[in-house]
């Protein structure tokens, strides 16, 4: 597999959002060079780095769906149980010695833009516009703060 590519309709037009779908595609390209530099601890590191980065940025977008009122937030959530799920079948047979370093990788980059495209894609606008009204409200910036630390410490944000 070569490396991820980032590609421009990917974007959601939700700046927090691009970001973290940015870094995780980042972590997959990480994934691979950590995996041709054939060492089993940068291998295993990356991978739990990416598995929590995702839970996470799951998290969020999941709040900020219920925050602006989506209606088919439900539904969206399952999908994200049902790749997790899988993700957790991957971590487990990769800690008991299987090597599914690249079929994972495949399923990964796969998932995420089909993900992005379809299903992220549905929720931009409806998302986007509640926080340009919330912005104008001048509360946006607490809540979105406040949920970015919680669910990522430790990492900065660009705002």
């Amino acid at each position: 597999m070569s490396l991820m590519i980032w590609q421009d309709d990917l974007d959601t037009g939700i700046e927090v959002i691009d970001e973290q779908h940015r870094r995780i595609v980042a972590m997959i390209n990480q994934l691979h060079q950590a995996q041709t530099g054939a060492s089993a601890l940068a291998v295993s590191e990356v991978l739990d780095e990416l598995v929590d980065y995702t839970l996470s940025h799951f998290a969020f977008e999941e709040e900020l769906m219920e925050e602006a009122g989506y209606p088919f937030c439900a539904a969206h959530k399952r999908v994200h149980e049902v790749f997790t799920k899988r993700v957790s079948e991957y971590r487990m047979r990769y800690q008991a010695g299987e090597d599914v370093v690249d079929e994972l990788k495949s399923m990964l980059s796969r998932w995420l833009f089909n993900h992005i495209r379809n299903d992220d894609k549905a929720y931009s606008e409806q998302v986007r516009r509640h926080l340009d009204r919330f912005t104008r409200e001048h509360q946006q910036g607490g809540w979105l703060s406040r949920t970015l630390h919680r669910l990522f410490p430790g990492h900065s944000h660009a705002h």
